[in-house]
Protein backbone atom coordinates (compact mmCIF):
# COMPACT_ATOMS: atom_id res chain seq x y z
CA UNK A 1 0.00 0.00 0.00
CA UNK A 2 3.06 2.26 0.22
CA UNK A 3 2.54 3.27 -3.38
CA UNK A 4 -1.02 4.51 -2.73
CA UNK A 5 0.09 6.36 0.42
CA UNK A 6 2.95 8.06 -1.44
CA UNK A 7 0.65 9.07 -4.31
CA UNK A 8 -1.89 10.63 -1.92
CA UNK A 9 0.88 12.47 -0.03
CA UNK A 10 1.88 14.20 -3.28
CA UNK A 11 -1.65 15.49 -3.96
CA UNK A 12 -2.58 19.14 -3.52
CA UNK A 13 -6.12 20.21 -4.46
CA UNK A 14 -7.04 23.87 -4.31
CA UNK A 15 -9.58 26.34 -5.65
CA UNK A 16 -8.75 29.80 -6.94
CA UNK A 17 -11.28 32.44 -5.93
CA UNK A 18 -11.57 36.14 -6.65
CA UNK A 19 -13.72 39.03 -7.75
CA UNK A 20 -14.08 39.26 -11.57
CA UNK A 21 -11.04 40.75 -13.31
CA UNK A 22 -8.62 40.30 -10.42
CA UNK A 23 -6.51 38.08 -12.69
CA UNK A 24 -7.49 34.65 -11.43
CA UNK A 25 -7.58 32.89 -14.80
CA UNK A 26 -4.22 34.45 -15.75
CA UNK A 27 -2.68 33.15 -12.53
CA UNK A 28 -4.10 29.68 -13.22
CA UNK A 29 -2.48 29.70 -16.64
CA UNK A 30 0.90 30.68 -15.22
CA UNK A 31 0.74 27.73 -12.79
CA UNK A 32 0.07 25.45 -15.75
CA UNK A 33 2.98 27.05 -17.58
CA UNK A 34 5.33 26.16 -14.72
CA UNK A 35 3.98 22.62 -14.68
CA UNK A 36 4.75 22.35 -18.40
CA UNK A 37 1.05 21.75 -19.12
CA UNK A 38 0.88 24.59 -21.64
CA UNK A 39 3.74 26.19 -23.55
CA UNK A 40 2.33 29.65 -23.99
CA UNK A 41 -0.23 31.27 -21.74
CA UNK A 42 -3.13 32.75 -23.72
CA UNK A 43 -4.28 36.13 -22.54
CA UNK A 44 -7.88 36.07 -21.39
CA UNK A 45 -9.44 38.94 -23.30
CA UNK A 46 -7.28 38.67 -26.38
CA UNK A 47 -7.92 40.23 -29.77
CA UNK A 48 -9.91 38.25 -32.33
CA UNK A 49 -6.96 36.20 -33.51
CA UNK A 50 -5.16 35.62 -30.22
CA UNK A 51 -5.62 32.77 -27.78
CA UNK A 52 -8.40 32.52 -25.23
CA UNK A 53 -7.63 31.38 -21.71
CA UNK A 54 -7.19 27.61 -21.58
CA UNK A 55 -9.59 27.27 -18.67
CA UNK A 56 -12.46 29.18 -20.35
CA UNK A 57 -13.98 26.64 -22.72
CA UNK A 58 -17.65 27.43 -23.22
CA UNK A 59 -18.38 29.59 -26.28
CA UNK A 60 -20.26 32.20 -24.24
CA UNK A 61 -17.19 32.53 -21.97
CA UNK A 62 -14.92 33.21 -24.93
CA UNK A 63 -17.31 35.87 -26.26
CA UNK A 64 -17.58 37.69 -22.95
CA UNK A 65 -14.10 37.03 -21.54
CA UNK A 66 -15.48 35.68 -18.25
CA UNK A 67 -15.40 32.28 -16.60
CA UNK A 68 -18.95 30.90 -16.35
CA UNK A 69 -18.20 27.35 -15.26
CA UNK A 70 -15.56 25.98 -12.93
CA UNK A 71 -12.69 24.34 -14.79
CA UNK A 72 -10.54 21.52 -13.47
CA UNK A 73 -6.89 21.16 -14.37
CA UNK A 74 -4.16 18.81 -13.19
CA UNK A 75 -0.42 19.21 -13.58
CA UNK A 76 2.83 18.03 -11.95
CA UNK A 77 5.44 20.31 -10.43
CA UNK A 78 8.54 19.41 -8.38
CA UNK A 79 7.19 16.05 -7.22
CA UNK A 80 3.68 17.30 -6.44
CA UNK A 81 0.52 16.38 -8.33
CA UNK A 82 -1.64 19.50 -8.34
CA UNK A 83 -5.38 19.73 -9.01
CA UNK A 84 -6.54 23.30 -9.64
CA UNK A 85 -10.21 24.20 -9.52
CA UNK A 86 -10.64 27.50 -11.34
CA UNK A 87 -13.95 29.08 -10.35
CA UNK A 88 -16.17 31.71 -11.94
CA UNK A 89 -15.51 35.10 -10.37
CA UNK A 90 -18.76 36.64 -11.64
CA UNK A 91 -21.26 36.73 -8.78
CA UNK A 92 -24.07 35.42 -10.97
CA UNK A 93 -22.26 32.10 -10.96
CA UNK A 94 -21.37 31.97 -7.28
CA UNK A 95 -23.42 28.81 -6.74
CA UNK A 96 -20.94 26.88 -8.92
CA UNK A 97 -18.10 28.32 -6.84
CA UNK A 98 -19.72 27.30 -3.53
CA UNK A 99 -19.89 23.71 -4.73
CA UNK A 100 -16.36 23.76 -6.08
CA UNK A 101 -15.05 24.93 -2.71
CA UNK A 102 -16.59 21.77 -1.23
CA UNK A 103 -14.12 19.77 -3.37
CA UNK A 104 -11.01 21.78 -2.42
CA UNK A 105 -8.57 21.35 0.48
CA UNK A 106 -7.37 24.95 0.38
CA UNK A 107 -8.12 28.19 -1.46
CA UNK A 108 -6.02 30.82 -3.19
CA UNK A 109 -7.64 34.24 -2.97
CA UNK A 110 -6.56 36.63 -5.72
CA UNK A 111 -6.89 40.34 -4.92
CA UNK A 112 -6.38 43.25 -7.30
CA UNK A 113 -3.68 45.53 -5.78
CA UNK A 114 -5.46 48.68 -6.93
CA UNK A 115 -8.98 47.65 -5.84
CA UNK A 116 -8.41 45.65 -2.66
CA UNK A 117 -11.08 43.36 -1.19
CA UNK A 118 -14.25 43.46 -3.30
CA UNK A 119 -17.75 42.31 -2.41
CA UNK A 120 -17.68 38.99 -4.23
CA UNK A 121 -14.40 38.07 -2.55
CA UNK A 122 -16.06 38.61 0.84
CA UNK A 123 -18.90 36.19 -0.05
CA UNK A 124 -16.55 33.46 -1.27
CA UNK A 125 -14.26 33.94 1.69
CA UNK A 126 -17.17 33.18 4.04
CA UNK A 127 -17.71 29.83 2.29
CA UNK A 128 -14.01 29.02 2.83
CA UNK A 129 -14.43 29.78 6.53
CA UNK A 130 -17.41 27.39 6.72
CA UNK A 131 -15.16 24.69 5.28
CA UNK A 132 -12.27 25.50 7.69
CA UNK A 133 -9.73 25.32 4.87
CA UNK A 134 -6.44 27.27 4.59
CA UNK A 135 -6.63 30.49 2.59
CA UNK A 136 -3.60 31.87 0.77
CA UNK A 137 -3.66 35.41 -0.62
CA UNK A 138 -2.02 36.53 -3.86
CA UNK A 139 -2.13 40.30 -4.28
CA UNK A 140 -1.99 40.65 -8.05
CA UNK A 141 -1.30 43.38 -10.63
CA UNK A 142 1.64 44.97 -8.81
CA UNK A 143 2.89 45.94 -12.28
CA UNK A 144 0.11 48.57 -12.29
CA UNK A 145 -0.34 51.51 -9.95
CA UNK A 146 -1.53 50.01 -6.68
CA UNK A 147 -2.57 50.90 -3.16
CA UNK A 148 -0.16 51.00 -0.24
CA UNK A 149 0.61 47.37 0.74
CA UNK A 150 0.05 48.10 4.45
CA UNK A 151 -3.44 49.45 3.62
CA UNK A 152 -4.21 46.32 1.60
CA UNK A 153 -3.23 44.05 4.51
CA UNK A 154 -5.29 46.15 6.89
CA UNK A 155 -8.33 45.89 4.59
CA UNK A 156 -8.03 42.06 4.40
CA UNK A 157 -7.92 41.92 8.20
CA UNK A 158 -10.83 44.34 8.68
CA UNK A 159 -13.21 43.13 5.95
CA UNK A 160 -12.51 39.41 6.14
CA UNK A 161 -11.63 39.05 9.81
CA UNK A 162 -8.46 37.03 9.15
CA UNK A 163 -4.92 37.84 10.26
CA UNK A 164 -2.28 38.24 7.56
CA UNK A 165 1.38 37.28 7.30
CA UNK A 166 3.24 38.79 4.31
CA UNK A 167 5.58 36.10 2.95
CA UNK A 168 7.18 38.64 0.66
CA UNK A 169 7.05 42.42 0.28
CA UNK A 170 6.74 44.44 -2.94
CA UNK A 171 9.42 46.87 -4.05
CA UNK A 172 7.54 49.71 -5.72
CA UNK A 173 4.50 49.31 -7.97
CA UNK A 174 3.40 50.14 -11.51
CA UNK A 175 6.35 51.07 -13.71
CA UNK A 176 8.54 51.17 -10.61
CA UNK A 177 7.73 47.59 -9.60
CA UNK A 178 11.22 46.14 -9.22
CA UNK A 179 10.47 42.82 -7.54
CA UNK A 180 9.86 41.42 -4.07
CA UNK A 181 11.72 40.88 -0.83
CA UNK A 182 11.49 37.29 0.45
CA UNK A 183 11.08 37.57 4.24
CA UNK A 184 12.08 33.97 4.93
CA UNK A 185 15.26 33.92 2.81
CA UNK A 186 15.96 37.56 3.66
CA UNK A 187 16.82 38.31 0.05
CA UNK A 188 15.51 40.37 -2.81
CA UNK A 189 14.26 38.87 -6.04
CA UNK A 190 14.55 41.61 -8.65
CA UNK A 191 12.65 40.87 -11.86
CA UNK A 192 12.94 41.81 -15.49
CA UNK A 193 9.83 41.44 -17.65
CA UNK A 194 10.07 38.73 -20.33
CA UNK A 195 6.65 39.08 -21.97
CA UNK A 196 4.96 36.19 -20.14
CA UNK A 197 7.51 33.49 -20.97
CA UNK A 198 7.99 30.75 -18.42
CA UNK A 199 11.49 31.67 -17.30
CA UNK A 200 11.47 35.06 -15.60
CA UNK A 201 14.82 36.80 -15.45
CA UNK A 202 15.52 37.45 -11.77
CA UNK A 203 18.46 38.51 -9.66
CA UNK A 204 18.68 37.41 -6.04
CA UNK A 205 20.60 39.67 -3.68
CA UNK A 206 20.68 40.10 0.08
CA UNK A 207 19.34 43.21 1.74
CA UNK A 208 22.77 44.52 2.72
CA UNK A 209 24.29 43.93 -0.74
CA UNK A 210 26.11 46.97 -2.12
CA UNK A 211 24.54 46.41 -5.57
CA UNK A 212 21.03 47.11 -4.26
CA UNK A 213 21.09 50.86 -4.86
CA UNK A 214 22.08 50.20 -8.44
CA UNK A 215 19.43 47.51 -8.85
CA UNK A 216 16.35 49.18 -7.36
CA UNK A 217 17.44 52.79 -6.75
CA UNK A 218 18.35 54.49 -3.43
CA UNK A 219 14.81 55.75 -2.76
CA UNK A 220 13.14 52.33 -3.09
CA UNK A 221 16.01 50.76 -1.14
CA UNK A 222 15.36 53.14 1.78
CA UNK A 223 11.57 52.60 1.63
CA UNK A 224 12.10 48.85 1.64
CA UNK A 225 14.45 49.01 4.65
CA UNK A 226 11.86 51.08 6.57
CA UNK A 227 9.00 48.76 5.59
CA UNK A 228 10.86 45.64 6.68
CA UNK A 229 11.74 47.17 10.03
CA UNK A 230 8.06 48.02 10.54
CA UNK A 231 6.92 44.55 9.42
CA UNK A 232 9.35 42.71 11.66
CA UNK A 233 8.18 44.74 14.63
CA UNK A 234 4.43 44.86 14.00
CA UNK A 235 3.22 41.91 11.93
CA UNK A 236 1.69 38.69 13.33
CA UNK A 237 3.89 35.70 14.06
CA UNK A 238 4.03 32.96 11.45
CA UNK A 239 1.94 30.03 12.76
CA UNK A 240 1.22 26.94 10.62
CA UNK A 241 -1.64 25.81 12.87
CA UNK A 242 -3.45 29.15 12.44
CA UNK A 243 -2.92 28.90 8.67
CA UNK A 244 -4.38 25.38 8.66
CA UNK A 245 -7.60 26.65 10.32
CA UNK A 246 -8.10 29.79 8.19
CA UNK A 247 -7.16 32.17 11.00
CA UNK A 248 -3.95 33.44 9.38
CA UNK A 249 -3.49 33.96 5.65
CA UNK A 250 0.00 33.95 4.12
CA UNK A 251 0.13 36.90 1.68
CA UNK A 252 2.22 37.11 -1.49
CA UNK A 253 2.64 40.10 -3.79
CA UNK A 254 3.24 39.75 -7.52
CA UNK A 255 1.95 40.08 -11.06
CA UNK A 256 0.46 37.08 -12.84
CA UNK A 257 0.53 38.83 -16.22
CA UNK A 258 4.30 39.42 -16.18
CA UNK A 259 5.10 36.33 -14.01
CA UNK A 260 6.57 38.46 -11.22
CA UNK A 261 6.42 36.43 -8.00
CA UNK A 262 4.33 33.54 -9.37
CA UNK A 263 6.89 30.75 -9.03
CA UNK A 264 8.03 31.71 -5.48
CA UNK A 265 4.34 31.80 -4.53
CA UNK A 266 3.70 28.35 -6.01
CA UNK A 267 6.72 26.87 -4.20
CA UNK A 268 5.81 28.32 -0.79
CA UNK A 269 2.17 27.40 -1.25
CA UNK A 270 2.96 23.74 -1.98
CA UNK A 271 5.18 23.48 1.10
CA UNK A 272 2.56 25.04 3.38
CA UNK A 273 -0.53 23.15 2.17
CA UNK A 274 -1.39 19.68 3.32
CA UNK A 275 -2.20 16.49 1.42
CA UNK A 276 -5.94 15.67 1.09
CA UNK A 277 -7.88 16.29 4.30
CA UNK A 278 -10.36 13.91 5.98
CA UNK A 279 -14.07 14.42 5.16
CA UNK A 280 -17.18 14.27 7.31
CA UNK A 281 -19.73 11.51 6.66
CA UNK A 282 -22.69 9.93 8.46
CA UNK A 283 -20.20 7.31 9.75
CA UNK A 284 -17.74 9.87 11.15
CA UNK A 285 -14.62 11.25 9.47
CA UNK A 286 -13.23 9.34 6.49
CA UNK A 287 -9.46 9.58 6.18
CA UNK A 288 -7.95 10.22 2.73
CA UNK A 289 -5.45 7.39 3.31
CA UNK A 290 -8.21 4.85 3.98
CA UNK A 291 -7.62 1.94 1.54
CA UNK A 292 -11.26 1.91 0.36
CA UNK A 293 -12.15 4.19 -2.54
CA UNK A 294 -14.81 6.86 -1.95
CA UNK A 295 -15.84 10.07 -3.74
CA UNK A 296 -18.66 12.56 -4.08
CA UNK A 297 -20.17 14.38 -7.07
CA UNK A 298 -19.68 18.13 -6.83
CA UNK A 299 -20.41 19.18 -10.40
CA UNK A 300 -22.25 17.89 -13.46
CA UNK A 301 -21.64 19.36 -16.90
CA UNK A 302 -23.67 18.45 -19.96
CA UNK A 303 -22.46 18.77 -23.53
CA UNK A 304 -18.85 19.62 -22.80
CA UNK A 305 -18.21 18.17 -26.20
CA UNK A 306 -21.00 18.90 -28.69
CA UNK A 307 -19.85 16.10 -30.98
CA UNK A 308 -20.39 13.57 -28.17
CA UNK A 309 -23.61 14.97 -26.63
CA UNK A 310 -22.43 13.77 -23.25
CA UNK A 311 -22.84 14.48 -19.56
CA UNK A 312 -19.85 14.36 -17.27
CA UNK A 313 -20.09 14.02 -13.48
CA UNK A 314 -17.07 15.49 -11.71
CA UNK A 315 -15.98 13.44 -8.70
CA UNK A 316 -13.71 14.53 -5.92
CA UNK A 317 -11.93 11.37 -4.75
CA UNK A 318 -11.88 11.54 -0.95
CA UNK A 319 -10.16 8.28 0.00
CA UNK A 320 -8.21 5.38 -1.44
CA UNK A 321 -7.43 4.64 -5.05
CA UNK A 322 -9.63 4.62 -8.14
CA UNK A 323 -9.01 2.03 -10.86
CA UNK A 324 -10.60 2.01 -14.29
CA UNK A 325 -13.45 -0.49 -14.55
CA UNK A 326 -13.88 -0.86 -10.79
CA UNK A 327 -17.34 -1.51 -9.36
CA UNK A 328 -18.56 1.02 -6.81
CA UNK A 329 -21.76 1.56 -4.84
CA UNK A 330 -23.89 4.61 -5.64
CA UNK A 331 -25.50 5.42 -2.26
CA UNK A 332 -28.31 7.67 -3.53
CA UNK A 333 -29.16 5.28 -6.38
CA UNK A 334 -28.95 2.27 -4.05
CA UNK A 335 -27.04 0.07 -6.48
CA UNK A 336 -23.64 -1.06 -7.74
CA UNK A 337 -22.33 0.65 -10.87
CA UNK A 338 -19.25 0.65 -13.07
CA UNK A 339 -17.76 4.08 -13.66
CA UNK A 340 -17.31 4.27 -17.40
CA UNK A 341 -14.89 6.41 -19.41
CA UNK A 342 -13.00 7.82 -16.39
CA UNK A 343 -11.26 10.97 -17.54
CA UNK A 344 -8.83 13.50 -16.26
CA UNK A 345 -9.54 16.95 -17.58
CA UNK A 346 -7.58 19.94 -18.70
CA UNK A 347 -10.52 22.31 -19.13
CA UNK A 348 -12.07 20.91 -22.33
CA UNK A 349 -9.23 18.52 -23.22
CA UNK A 350 -9.59 15.04 -21.77
CA UNK A 351 -7.67 11.83 -21.50
CA UNK A 352 -8.91 8.44 -20.35
CA UNK A 353 -7.16 7.40 -17.14
CA UNK A 354 -6.46 4.03 -15.54
CA UNK A 355 -6.06 5.16 -11.95
CA UNK A 356 -6.46 8.16 -9.67
CA UNK A 357 -6.04 8.83 -5.95
CA UNK A 358 -7.58 10.74 -3.04
CA UNK A 359 -7.36 14.45 -3.82
CA UNK A 360 -7.80 13.96 -7.56
CA UNK A 361 -10.77 15.19 -9.56
CA UNK A 362 -12.01 12.85 -12.27
CA UNK A 363 -14.85 13.05 -14.75
CA UNK A 364 -17.05 10.02 -15.38
CA UNK A 365 -19.79 9.51 -17.95
CA UNK A 366 -23.21 10.19 -16.41
CA UNK A 367 -26.15 8.39 -18.05
CA UNK A 368 -28.47 10.65 -16.03
CA UNK A 369 -28.23 8.89 -12.65
CA UNK A 370 -26.10 11.34 -10.66
CA UNK A 371 -27.05 14.44 -8.70
CA UNK A 372 -24.78 16.96 -7.03
CA UNK A 373 -23.70 15.73 -3.60
CA UNK A 374 -24.06 12.00 -4.36
CA UNK A 375 -21.63 9.62 -2.61
CA UNK A 376 -19.80 6.74 -4.30
CA UNK A 377 -18.05 4.17 -2.13
CA UNK A 378 -17.08 0.50 -1.98
CA UNK A 379 -19.97 -2.00 -1.66
CA UNK A 380 -18.42 -3.39 1.56
CA UNK A 381 -17.97 0.02 3.23
CA UNK A 382 -21.16 2.09 2.81
CA UNK A 383 -21.67 5.64 4.07
CA UNK A 384 -22.79 9.06 2.83
CA UNK A 385 -20.73 12.23 2.76
CA UNK A 386 -22.35 15.40 4.09
CA UNK A 387 -24.70 16.90 1.48
CA UNK A 388 -23.81 20.01 -0.50
CA UNK A 389 -26.20 22.84 0.39
CA UNK A 390 -28.52 24.18 -2.33
CA UNK A 391 -28.59 27.95 -2.01
CA UNK A 392 -31.77 29.96 -2.44
CA UNK A 393 -32.07 31.57 -5.88
CA UNK A 394 -32.83 35.29 -5.94
CA UNK A 395 -34.24 35.71 -9.47
CA UNK A 396 -37.21 33.90 -11.00
CA UNK A 397 -38.59 33.47 -14.52
CA UNK A 398 -41.44 31.53 -16.07
CA UNK A 399 -40.12 29.84 -19.21
CA UNK A 400 -41.93 28.17 -22.11
CA UNK A 401 -40.74 26.80 -25.46
CA UNK A 402 -41.44 29.17 -28.39
CA UNK A 403 -42.42 26.12 -30.46
CA UNK A 404 -44.83 23.80 -28.59
CA UNK A 405 -43.73 20.91 -30.84
CA UNK A 406 -40.32 21.06 -29.14
CA UNK A 407 -41.70 20.46 -25.66
CA UNK A 408 -39.77 17.17 -25.28
CA UNK A 409 -36.38 18.78 -26.03
CA UNK A 410 -37.35 21.74 -23.82
CA UNK A 411 -38.02 19.48 -20.80
CA UNK A 412 -34.87 17.43 -21.44
CA UNK A 413 -32.70 20.56 -21.79
CA UNK A 414 -34.01 22.41 -18.74
CA UNK A 415 -33.84 19.24 -16.60
CA UNK A 416 -30.27 18.45 -17.65
CA UNK A 417 -29.03 22.00 -17.13
CA UNK A 418 -30.81 22.07 -13.74
CA UNK A 419 -29.05 18.81 -12.76
CA UNK A 420 -25.76 20.62 -13.24
CA UNK A 421 -26.87 23.01 -10.49
CA UNK A 422 -26.52 26.21 -12.56
CA UNK A 423 -30.25 26.85 -12.31
CA UNK A 424 -33.04 25.37 -10.20
CA UNK A 425 -36.36 24.37 -11.74
CA UNK A 426 -39.71 24.28 -10.02
CA UNK A 427 -43.33 23.53 -10.87
CA UNK A 428 -46.51 24.74 -9.19
CA UNK A 429 -47.25 22.35 -6.30
CA UNK A 430 -49.12 19.26 -7.47
CA UNK A 431 -48.71 20.09 -11.18
CA UNK A 432 -46.59 18.50 -13.91
CA UNK A 433 -44.09 20.19 -16.21
CA UNK A 434 -46.77 22.30 -17.96
CA UNK A 435 -45.37 25.39 -16.28
CA UNK A 436 -41.67 25.66 -15.55
CA UNK A 437 -40.36 28.25 -13.10
CA UNK A 438 -36.60 28.78 -13.17
CA UNK A 439 -34.71 30.18 -10.21
CA UNK A 440 -31.12 31.46 -10.47
CA UNK A 441 -28.66 32.98 -8.03
CA UNK A 442 -27.72 35.59 -10.66
CA UNK A 443 -29.62 37.10 -13.60
CA UNK A 444 -26.84 36.26 -16.06
CA UNK A 445 -27.72 32.58 -15.58
CA UNK A 446 -30.90 33.14 -17.63
CA UNK A 447 -28.79 34.38 -20.53
CA UNK A 448 -26.64 31.24 -20.30
CA UNK A 449 -29.78 29.06 -20.08
CA UNK A 450 -31.29 30.66 -23.18
CA UNK A 451 -27.99 30.37 -25.08
CA UNK A 452 -27.47 26.72 -24.15
CA UNK A 453 -31.06 25.62 -24.87
CA UNK A 454 -30.75 27.11 -28.36
CA UNK A 455 -27.22 25.86 -29.10
CA UNK A 456 -27.28 22.46 -27.42
CA UNK A 457 -30.96 21.45 -27.62
CA UNK A 458 -32.17 23.54 -30.59
CA UNK A 459 -34.98 25.10 -28.52
CA UNK A 460 -35.94 28.77 -28.53
CA UNK A 461 -37.64 29.92 -25.32
CA UNK A 462 -39.84 32.72 -24.07
CA UNK A 463 -38.98 34.14 -20.65
CA UNK A 464 -41.32 36.07 -18.39
CA UNK A 465 -39.87 37.71 -15.24
CA UNK A 466 -41.72 36.87 -12.02
CA UNK A 467 -42.06 39.31 -9.09
CA UNK A 468 -40.77 36.90 -6.41
CA UNK A 469 -37.65 37.78 -4.46
CA UNK A 470 -37.52 35.10 -1.77
CA UNK A 471 -37.83 31.34 -1.73
CA UNK A 472 -38.11 29.08 1.32
CA UNK A 473 -38.07 25.32 1.74
CA UNK A 474 -40.87 23.92 3.95
CA UNK A 475 -39.13 21.86 6.63
CA UNK A 476 -42.30 20.34 8.14
CA UNK A 477 -42.83 16.95 6.47
CA UNK A 478 -46.39 16.63 7.83
CA UNK A 479 -47.75 19.92 6.49
CA UNK A 480 -49.89 20.02 3.33
CA UNK A 481 -48.89 23.24 1.49
CA UNK A 482 -52.48 23.66 0.23
CA UNK A 483 -53.70 23.91 3.83
CA UNK A 484 -51.37 26.82 4.65
CA UNK A 485 -52.77 30.32 5.13
CA UNK A 486 -50.77 32.53 2.75
CA UNK A 487 -51.10 35.96 1.12
CA UNK A 488 -52.62 35.85 -2.38
CA UNK A 489 -49.30 36.73 -4.03
CA UNK A 490 -47.41 33.79 -2.42
CA UNK A 491 -46.88 30.76 -4.68
CA UNK A 492 -46.72 27.07 -3.65
CA UNK A 493 -44.15 25.15 -5.70
CA UNK A 494 -42.09 21.96 -5.66
CA UNK A 495 -38.57 21.16 -6.87
CA UNK A 496 -37.39 18.24 -9.01
CA UNK A 497 -36.94 16.08 -5.91
CA UNK A 498 -40.51 16.72 -4.83
CA UNK A 499 -39.50 19.01 -1.95
CA UNK A 500 -42.16 21.64 -1.17
CA UNK A 501 -41.34 25.33 -1.27
CA UNK A 502 -42.94 28.76 -1.12
CA UNK A 503 -42.20 31.78 -3.30
CA UNK A 504 -42.62 35.18 -1.66
CA UNK A 505 -42.69 38.69 -3.06
CA UNK A 506 -41.22 40.28 0.09
CA UNK A 507 -39.93 39.63 3.61
CA UNK A 508 -43.28 40.91 4.89
CA UNK A 509 -45.08 37.98 3.22
CA UNK A 510 -42.65 35.50 4.85
CA UNK A 511 -43.36 36.94 8.29
CA UNK A 512 -47.10 36.90 7.59
CA UNK A 513 -46.96 33.18 6.70
CA UNK A 514 -44.98 32.33 9.86
CA UNK A 515 -47.38 34.31 12.07
CA UNK A 516 -50.52 32.74 10.57
CA UNK A 517 -49.32 29.11 10.49
CA UNK A 518 -48.28 27.92 13.92
CA UNK A 519 -45.24 25.65 13.95
CA UNK A 520 -44.36 26.30 10.27
CA UNK A 521 -40.60 25.94 9.71
CA UNK A 522 -39.01 27.54 6.64
CA UNK A 523 -35.34 27.45 5.63
CA UNK A 524 -33.20 29.37 3.16
CA UNK A 525 -31.34 26.40 1.73
CA UNK A 526 -31.78 22.69 1.28
CA UNK A 527 -29.06 20.34 2.50
CA UNK A 528 -28.90 17.99 -0.46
Amino acid sequence: MANMTEEIKQRRTFAIISHPDAGKTTLTEKFLLYGGAIQLAGTVKGKKHSKHAVSDWMEIEKQRGISVTSSVMQFHYEGYCINILDTPGHEDFSEDTYRTLMAADSAVMVIDASKGVERQTEKLFKVCLLRDIPIFTFINKMDRESRNPFDLLDEIEQKLGIKTYPMNWPIGSGRDFKGVYDRHKKEIIAFEATGGAREVASTQVELNDARLDELIGTELHQTLADDIELLDGASYEFDENLIRHAQLSPVFFGSALTNFGVEPFLESFLKLTSPPLPRKSDQGEIDAFDKDFSAFVFKIQANMNKAHRDRIAFLRICSGQFQKGMEVYHMQGGKKIKLSQPQQLMAQEREIINEAYAGDIIGVFDPGIFSIGDTLCMPNHKFCYEGIPTFAPEHFMRITPADTMKRKQFIKGTTQIANEGAIQIFQPYGAGMEEVIVGAVGALQFEVLEYRLKNEYNVDIRMEPLPYQHIRWIDNEEIDPNALKLTSDTKRIQDVRGKRLLLFVSEWNINWALEHNEGLKLSEFSRG
